[in-house]
């Protein structure tokens, strides 16, 4: 195992490792450019273990941002390019960044609050000219143990959280994708996904781990990534349940859709008319459908000769983890019995950076039955293992909402609200919607007239799109429970219907 920043050292120097509008490298000459942006971002002297954020489409300094601050010595925070000032703000501050790069345009639109005191700001572009020529510094010696970087993420309560990742889960996640999904050096990824998400991340790593090129594109449409993949030979794509569903409605040219060896989906289960869409569709290329958590990285995954007989299931433990079914006293359960899915293992993260309480929460000593003992990721979903060892979803535990492949926040949603004059109460719902999985709903409590209109549009200027209700219905009142709560529960059985609302 190697520190992460070594990655591309496995390559064939002349081979080419990343492809994209803004040119190509190959091996030897990316493990270069790495090397300046290293340099340059050493340069400011910021100490050991600083963090630094970087906010910015795709493209060469994106890609190398994740294994640049940790051959500077400092810790890489990557920030979701869809997000707006007040997710960034929150995440900067969280996070202590010493330091933010990102594109013009979206650090114009920082307000002087959003940035923490002491906090830098650079622009891509000074750090693309810095990758374009001068001082390049070779690969680090740090140790595997060493943070490396912190994703955020959202929880079903308060703002996105930062999940602690080293460089030795990041290389054997890498390690783990790049032998489960049989890559090779042949092989062009395009990677649609953020890298701000770690599946998106994985992309990379994954696909250099093996020796393959990777395509970053930031895409409007789908059709965007039909037009690649017949352009750039892509054979891999990994993707989320929405965008699949974008994707068979395209009328694929038959030689295109043959270029497909490989799709990878996340970020929400595949459905069985899609999965004979994407089959039908996509003939000679292998569907692997997979679950994760960005507190382990990922957990299962189910091979391709057993999508079709075995549809539902989550599939089995990838390589580095340790899966089991857990019931209420900490014994494994049997199988077909429900329980909560705990992940141990080395792709176990170092828990939540700066948030003692809620990492208590979720990362607990592993089961006495683990054979890696140790800290464990308790998922809080619930599943059942069939007697070959396969794994089902029964249900999630908490509140989230799971939206085109993102986990929403319904209280970052909530806050938002209330702080629009007039709303005395908000709660915001998942309400199933075939192209989104989750669609959100939101429930008001106010009694002013085009309230709702306000609300709305307060929204668009303070969240993302993604996070953006799909309607918005007014209350007199919301129902209470014994203690004087509001009654999420019966809020939820009476409005996460298709009918309420639509």
């Amino acid at each position: 195992m190697r520190p992460i920043d070594h990655l591309l050292l496995r390559g064939d120097p002349s081979a080419p490792a990343l492809d994209g509008r803004s040119g190509s490298y190959a091996y030897a000459e990316l493990e270069e450019t790495l090397g300046r942006l290293a340099a340059w971002l050493a340069g400011f002297g910021l100490e050991p273990g600083a963090r630094v954020a970087s906010w910015m489409a795709k493209g060469p300094v994106a890609a190398l941002m994740p294994l640049a601050a940790p051959r500077a010595g400092l810790v890489h925070v990557p920030v979701n390019p869809l997000l707006k000032h007040t997710q960034v703000a929150h995440i900067l501050a969280d996070s202590g960044a010493a330091m933010l790069i990102g594109t013009a345009m979206r650090i114009d639109s920082l307000r002087p609050d959003d940035v923490p005191a002491g906090c830098q700001l650079h622009r891509e572009d000074d750090a693309a000219c810095a990758m374009s020529g001068g001082k390049a510094i070779g690969p680090s010696s740090a140790d595997p143990q060493d943070l490396a970087a912190i994703l955020y993420t959202s929880g079903s309560t308060g703002r996105p959280k930062g999940v602690m990742l080293t460089h030795a889960n990041l290389w054997l996640g890498a390690v783990a994708v790049a032998d489960y999904l049989k890559l090779t050096p042949q092989d062009r990824t395009a990677c649609v996904l953020p890298f701000s998400f770690d599946y998106g991340q994985n992309q990379l790593f994954s696909t250099w781990m093996a020796g393959g090129c990777v395509y970053p594109l930031d895409y409007l449409t789908a059709r965007d990534v039909l037009k690649l993949i017949g352009r750039r030979d892509i054979t891999t794509l990994a993707g989320v349940p929405p965008l699949w569903v974008q994707l068979v409605e395209l009328d694929w040219p038959v030689e295109v859709a043959a270029k497909l060896r490989r799709l990878t989906n996340s970020g929400g289960a595949l459905t069985r008319p899609l999965v004979a869409k994407l089959r039908a569709l996509f003939p000679q290329a292998e569907l692997y459908p997979m679950y994760g958590l960005t507190e382990a990285f990922r957990s299962t995954y189910l091979p391709p000769a057993l999508v079709e007989s075995h549809p539902d299931s989550m599939g089995s433990a990838i390589p580095f983890a340790e899966i089991l079914v857990v019931r209420p006293d900490g014994g494994v359960a049997a199988d077909e019995e429900p329980g909560e899915l705990v992940h141990c293992g080395p792709l176990v993260a170092q828990g939540y950076w700066r948030d003692p309480a809620r990492t208590a929460e979720r990362f607990r000593p592993a089961p006495a039955a683990s054979r890696y003992g140790g800290m464990a990721v308790w998922s809080g979903d619930t599943v059942r293992r069939d007697g070959a060892g396969l794994l089902y979803f029964v249900g999630r535990d908490d509140a989230m909402i799971k939206s085109a492949g993102n986990r929403i926040s319904p209280t970052e949603i909530e806050e938002a609200a209330v702080a629009v004059a007039g709303v005395a109460e908000a709660v915001a719902l998942g309400v199933k919607d075939e192209r989104l999985g989750q669609a959100v709903r939101l429930l008001l409590r106010g009694a002013e007239s085009g309230l709702a209109a306000a609300v709305a549009a307060h929204l668009r200027q303070e969240l993302p799109n993604f996070m953006q209700p799909k309607d918005i219905i007014m209350l007199a009142e919301f129902p209470r429970n014994p203690n004087g709560k509001i009654d999420r529960v019966a809020l939820a059985a009476a409005y996460s219907a298709l009918e309420h609302g639509a």
